[in-house]
């Protein structure tokens, strides 16, 4: 009887998941999967968490929830500390776990360019804990306005300035732009129009949504326009400090609250070397996302720039889709058990980004296909749902998002914070 190899998955994001999916029935591998978390979350809706628009158990579900039933495999909690590929095995902050063969699926962390004043005080918009943190703020924020009788002071507090025009940035502009027109003037009524601050989205490139067609990002910027969103472009955040964000074209702004989406690099691990890595902090593969230099390593996803895609010279978009079709590639590679493997080659199927209310865009893999408007939004409203990893997912969010078609409203308003156990 062959011996079933063991495959470590260090990370349990689209690529990693994914990976456990093809591997589930496997007879030839032992399946662990590694994450620092517990559970299983869907970026793309973390700023849905953040405005108090959807619970965070909405776009989350526990690992071991997921994976019962697959015989093959199991999950391991534990943050990872270093790689030791001469003794095929990693070291988690709670014990080793030893393998045959690795997968690196770690995704990305925010890229603060080296400004520690950024890094202090900005909020990013990577985990569940951010949006939280997120989500008290602006509410937090919100509440202590009513008590300040200066009006400086009250537009400061609630003024936000978000850095980065992807499609975090929009949605998220967007939707605070929408709560301050349809909710937070009923909701706080010792607050004027006037005194709501304002939002502003900053980008130095010169597009929003760089990534996508000319069409959708004149669309975009319209739109947001037309929400009150003040879009600054060719614009940088040079430092913040003190309530004030400093730009690059030598303006500021007066805001208590930094928003930072722009920009990511992939995790960096002990264990590797510096040659390992590419673009973007990336680790370098081979077609068959092999790391170059290690026969049993492989990375997937966001923390993966691949070599040898003809249409990707300098790597591939850090998306859903390619994390989804590499960790598909890989999984058929694996089950060949070593015959006849097939490079990775990426197929576009589109991108897209919503706005607000039955506002969105989406270009398809070709330029002769573009949606904007209700149709869009509705096409990105069945796709989110059908991403999301099982069925009490889909219909919780479903739900959240009829209520608030119909009412304009949502209902997770509510400021939840850690307990403090420092004293103890």
């Amino acid at each position: 009887m062959q011996m079933k190899k063991k495959i470590v998955i260090v990370g349990g994001g689209f690529a990693g998941i994914e990976l456990v999916d093809k591997l589930k029935k496997s007879d030839l591998y032992e399946v662990v999967l590694v994450d620092l978390n517990n559970y299983n979350f869907f970026p793309p809706l973390l700023y849905q968490v953040a405005s108090g628009f959807m619970e965070p158990s909405a776009i989350s579900y526990p690992f071991r929830k997921i994976l019962r039933g697959k015989n093959n495999v199991r999950f391991r909690l534990g943050a990872l500390q270093k790689v030791v590929p001469e003794e095929n095995k990693i070291i988690l902050s709670n014990g080793e776990v030893s393998y045959d063969m690795l997968v690196m699926a770690t995704g990305t962390e925010s890229n603060f360019f080296g400004n520690k004043n950024i890094e202090r005080d900005a909020l990013p918009m990577k985990t569940i804990g951010d949006a939280l943190a997120l989500r008290n703020l602006v509410f937090t924020r919100l509440e202590r306005a009513t008590r300040v009788e200066d009006p400086l002071r009250r537009k400061k507090l609630l003024s936000f300035v978000i850095a980065g025009a992807g499609p975090t940035g929009v949605e998220l502009s967007g939707i605070l732009a929408e709560m301050r027109k349809h909710i937070i003037i009923k909701d706080y009524p010792e607050l004027e129009r006037e005194d709501l601050g304002e939002i502003y989205l900053l980008d130095g490139l010169d597009a929003v949504l760089a990534a996508m067609s000319e069409k959708t990002q004149n669309y975009t910027k319209e739109k947001l326009e037309d929400l009150g969103v003040k879009v600054k472009l060719n614009t940088l955040v040079k430092d913040f400090n003190d309530g004030v964000v400093y730009l690059s074209d030598g303006t500021t702004i007066a805001s208590k609250n930094l928003i930072w989406a722009a920009g990511v690099s992939a995790k960096v691990f002990d264990g590797f070397k510096k040659e390992d890595y590419g673009r973007g902090r990336r680790l370098i593969t081979d077609t068959f996302n092999r790391v170059k230099g290690y026969e049993n390593i492989f990375a997937v996803g966001d923390t993966a720039i691949l070599e040898g895609d003809p249409g990707y010279p300098d790597g591939h978009p850090q998306v859903a889709q390619v994390a989804i079709q590499m960790a598909d590639n890989l999984a058929e590679n694996l089950l060949k058990d070593g015959i006849d493997w097939q490079p990775f080659q990426y197929s576009d199927k589109g991108s897209m980004a919503i706005i607000g209310r039955n506002k969105a865009v989406t270009d398809g893999p070709n330029e002769s296909f573009f949606l904007k408007g209700f149709p869009a939004w509705f096409v990105w409203i069945f796709v989110h749902i059908m991403s999301l990893v099982n069925y009490k997912n889909r219909i919780r969010a479903l739900y959240d998002w009829i209520g608030y078609y119909f009412s304009k409203d949502q209902s997770f308003r509510m400021i939840i914070k850690p307990r403090d156990t420092s004293k103890k």
